[in-house]
């Protein structure tokens, strides 16, 4: 005869809620685990915005006329696309017979046109640069470190500089990885895979 029901009742279910809680601080451990490991492994902005320039070059080549590849690109070409990417710039530039150029906040409109901002060609072309030698491409052949290119960036730079009264030199200082200005720009960057095949070759 059993001479403790209540309290081998009671045991049990002891036993039972010591079971349940062990199971559930496991699940919780391990979705806490997987979380971290998704979180660690997730790419940075940087990196998923290195993956879409680079994709958006390469669409770049497919659609040029004749059709490009990357084998054959040289820093001209990549003038070509940095020249390309203006009619989609959003930063004013004056020209020297503006009454505003030179003039960082101008104080009324004016017709002068709109290119993409020096800091944002600068760090596409950085992106550019690391995802050619990423993708296994010799850093020898880099186009996006050809000379001409360098040259190009330091000539946008110096221009819009003078344009808009804006020294580079000192912002450069104090730039951090990616600037909020920076990722504005960034997002202004045509999608290409929505154009016509060719339609940007007219615009070169």
């Amino acid at each position: 005869m059993d001479l403790y029901p209540e309290v081998e009742s009671c045991n049990n279910s002891d036993n039972n809620n010591h079971h349940h809680t062990t199971i559930n601080t496991l699940i919780a451990t391990a979705a806490s685990s997987s979380t971290s490991q998704s979180t660690a492994s997730a790419p940075s902005r940087y990196e998923n915005q290195k993956r879409r320039d680079w994709n958006t070059f390469g669409q770049y080549l497919k659609n040029h006329r004749p059709p490009l590849s990357l084998s054959r690109c040289s820093g001209a070409h990549v003038l070509e696309f940095l020249r390309y990417l203006d009619q989609f710039g959003k930063t004013k530039v004056h020209t020297p017979i503006c009454p505003f150029y030179g003039h960082p906040n101008p104080p009324a409109p004016c017709p002068c046109p709109l290119r993409q901002a020096w800091g944002s060609l600068d760090a596409l072309i950085g992106r550019l640069r690391a995802a050619y030698e990423e993708n296994g491409w010799p850093p020898e052949t880099n186009p996006f470190g050809a000379r001409a290119v360098r040259l190009y960036l330091r000539e946008v730079r110096d221009l819009q500089s003078k344009a808009r009264g804006i020294s580079y030199e000192k912002k450069k200082r104090k730039r951090g990885p990616t600037t909020a200005q920076e990722h504005q720009q960034q997002q202004l960057l045509p999608n290409f895979s929505t154009f016509p095949s060719g339609d940007h070759h007219h615009h070169i």
